[in-house]
């Protein structure tokens, strides 16, 4: 039994040569059929030369219009009506499709997820959730990551909820304790933002072990990490940025350092591991949590491997069933969540 994945095949910086290989790599690797979205002719005849005779269960599906990275996504979500996002994420939507995966325009991609599948109740607005490696081996999840630059206190209480709800289904950690990103650990600390959510968070069911700052996201002493969209993308871009530089620095200082063959091919072993840890292209994406629907967002400079990941993970989300377990809890617990105060959509990063 195929698993239907929707691919905006229009979506990456470098589109559409990286989303054709990473759809030909996953339908190779996994039980997945992908629809790819995007002009016809260009993607017929491109898909033609890398299938290699290949017999795979790949469908195009056409969309005329692709939104750009430069683009204000309220302006081009409501002008685009063909675009890639769109007719995707309706194949989620009319159930073709069970999950939805672009490395497009993250302000754009949110507000289309929000307005084709809908938010969940109690949720004004999604947040994004990435997972990022720690010394202890098990992932921290980190939200908002790019979705809402401003915040309200409720928000970030809603975050909270999905955020703990989403790393108790997927990484089965039983009772996660959920910290609040902040400038130091005491209450007093922080900005009017964080200094209001801290009530509500400490009023919620959940383990919440207050103010942690940046050093606990790589250190394990949180699962969850809240935080508002524009510090969460300054710091995953930031963590992106080191992890690069560590990885060049140490591979520099091995083929100084290491002359023996043996000891030469250990080091390899080790660094590419170590790689792999810190490579943002093996995590895939980042899945928005609290619309009705798989939707998983990656990077614009997402390669083969990155479009590859975003529609494994996207698969095992919607396999295990993720999404509606995180819709009923959060259902569930929608009286102990503060009534959304606005319903505006917010400023997205672009």
């Amino acid at each position: 039994m195929l698993i239907d994945i929707a691919l905006d095949a229009y979506g990456s910086d470098k589109a559409p040569e990286p989303e054709i290989r990473g759809a030909v790599l996953a339908c190779r690797a996994l039980p997945v059929r992908v629809h790819l979205i995007g002009p016809e002719p260009d993607l017929r005849d491109l898909l033609d030369e890398h299938l290699e005779n290949e017999d795979l269960p790949i469908i195009i599906h056409h969309a005329s219009e692709r939104i750009g990275m430069d683009e204000k996504a309220a302006h081009a979500v409501r002008t685009k009506k063909d675009s890639s996002m769109r007719v995707g994420l309706k194949l989620v939507r009319e159930h073709k499709a069970v999950g939805f995966v672009t490395a497009g325009n993250t302000g754009a991609a949110m507000a289309t997820a929000k307005m084709v599948l809908g938010a969940l109740p109690g949720v004004d607005r999604p947040a994004l959730a990435t997972p990022m490696p720690t010394t202890t081996g098990n992932p921290c999840v980190l939200l908002d990551v790019g979705a809402n630059v401003d915040c309200k206190a409720h928000n970030l209480e809603q975050f909270a909820v999905m955020g703990e709800m989403y790393a108790r289904s997927v990484f089965k950690v039983r009772s996660p304790r959920v910290g609040l990103l902040s400038i130091g650990e005491e209450e007093t600390k922080g900005n009017e933002l964080t200094r209001e959510a801290t009530p509500l968070l400490k009023a919620l069911p959940i383990n919440f072990v207050g103010n942690v700052e940046g050093r606990d996201i790589f250190n394990g002493n949180a699962d969850v990490i809240v935080c508002d969209g524009f510090v969460g993308n300054v710091a995953l871009k930031t963590s992106e940025g080191i992890g690069k530089f560590v990885r060049e620095a140490l591979r520099a200082s091995l083929n100084r350092t290491v002359t023996a063959k043996v000891g030469a091919l250990l080091s390899r072993q080790a660094f590419n591991d170590f790689r792999r840890r810190l490579d943002y292209t093996e995590y895939g994406g980042a899945p928005l949590l609290g619309v009705r629907g798989v939707c998983i967002i990656g990077h614009g400079s997402s390669n083969d491997n990155a479009i590859f990941n975003g529609i494994r993970v996207a698969y095992e989300l919607a396999k295990s069933g993720v999404n509606e377990k995180i819709e009923r809890e959060f259902a569930s617990r929608a009286r102990s969540v503060t009534p959304a105060a606005d319903a505006a959509s917010g400023a997205t990063i672009q």
